[in-house]
């Protein structure tokens, strides 16, 4: 999969780069000189200057995550939460390619290619670093267009919407299907959070090169931490509990964020007449490399290895609850397949799950928050007198 995913990413920039080479004014007069007399109208050009990019970009990157995700399967992964770690961290790279450096070099390696072709391969963040600034305005449009449009359709949710209304109109005949119609599913981390370390990446290059851009990228995470705190906890439904398992990722493509940022900052300023103070920068990639090191030795094994505190708890009580547990026995038939035990064993077998299943109803606690669903609210609806009973009724039910 590392090999597809590869090429996805390398051929996936030609088009890209075809279309926003094509997506401004002067690129679309070459292509097609008959459109000059409607490109030239104010509000025609405002909108292709404006909004055009932006818009052509993300269209190509709508059926991205799915990609992803189905290679992520692929691979043999079977929990949801490695399933979209892997996803996220390929939609990451992907942006960061296609849609950051793509954006950046496709104006300039397309109208300059001879020239770019023939430097030589220490030029290349000379190259970029001059690119960056003539590309702010692009971003500014491109977060107006994707960050806050985004954020003000997660609070709006039309598509979840249409398709409720839809299931609606054609598949709920019971009170259980409406249920599912109505289940709002969960957040996407393997699409949400490597978009917003995108935006963190910009604003940490554009803060020094362009400090105009950086007020949008404010308010873009202003918005999106008032609206996804909001979804989350009315919202959406956890799916799956990590323990946090995503922060080492985020905490590396922060640090790369930081490097790259470095980097492109100190080939920008090999190009100006600050030329001389560009080795004294060098320190900087060094110092997050540093704290890097630092971060991974003292917290990366919190979420590795298991703590030995929650180990000799867990030891604790599986011998007060099987004093007389036969542990070596019970290793011996532990990770066999079903269908190779023997047919004697299988009321054993059937017990055994039996107690599993009592044993992980005891454990199970349900965490009781703000939000209310059709699944816990006891008011009528239209299908039936009434719904499922409310988690205050269970609690109170299960009390001796």
């Amino acid at each position: 999969m590392a090999v597809a995913f590869f090429f996805l990413t390398f051929f996936f920039i030609i088009p890209i780069a075809f279309v926003q080479s094509l997506a401004n004014i002067e690129g679309i007069e070459k292509v097609a000189p008959f459109l000059k007399p409607i490109i030239e109208i104010d509000s025609i050009k405002s909108f292709i200057q404006g909004f055009l990019p932006g818009i052509a970009l993300k269209i190509f990157l709508i059926f991205l995550p799915t990609i992803l995700m189905t290679m992520s399967k692929f691979e043999g992964i079977l929990s949801i939460s490695r399933l979209e770690r892997r996803s996220a961290s390929r939609y990451y790279l992907f942006n960061f390619f296609n849609v950051f450096l793509g954006s950046v070099i496709a104006g300039t390696v397309l109208e300059q290619l001879n020239t770019f072709l023939k430097q030589s391969v220490n030029k290349i963040p000379e190259t970029i670093g001059v690119s960056i600034p003539m590309k702010a305005t692009f971003f500014i449009t491109y977060v107006m267009v994707d960050g806050w449009t985004g954020t003000a359709g997660e609070i709006l949710r039309l598509k979840p919407l249409i398709i409720y209304h839809l299931k609606n109109f054609f598949l709920v005949k019971t009170e259980k299907d409406r249920e599912e119609a109505m289940d709002p599913g969960s957040i996407g981390f393997n699409t949400g959070e490597p978009q917003i370390q995108l935006y963190f990446l910009i604003g940490l290059i554009y803060a020094v090169v362009t400090p105009l851009l950086t007020p949008f990228i404010l308010v873009f995470f202003a918005l999106a931490y008032v609206v996804y705190r909001h979804q989350i906890i009315n919202v959406y439904n956890q799916e799956y509990e990590s323990s946090a398992a995503f922060w080492p990722d985020v905490h590396g493509r922060i640090i790369a964020a930081l490097m790259i940022s470095q980097l492109l900052l100190m080939g920008l300023l090999s190009t100006k007449e600050a030329a001389t103070s560009t080795p004294f920068l060098l320190a900087l990639p060094i110092l997050t490399i540093g704290f890097h090191m630092y971060c991974k030795g003292r917290y990366e094994p919190a979420f590795i290895r298991y703590p030995l505190q929650e180990a000799m708890m867990k030891d604790t009580l599986e011998r007060a609850r099987e004093p007389n547990l036969n542990l070596k026995g019970y290793l011996q038939n532990a990770y066999v397949h079903p269908i190779f035990k023997s047919a004697g064993s299988d009321s054993d077998d059937d017990s055994d799950a039996d107690s599993d299943d009592q044993k992980w109803r005891k454990d199970n606690v349900l965490v009781p928050t703000k939000r209310q669903s059709r699944k816990n609210t006891p008011a009528p609806s239209k299908m039936s007198a009434g719904s499922s009973p409310a988690l205050i009724e269970i609690e109170e039910k299960d009390k001796p």
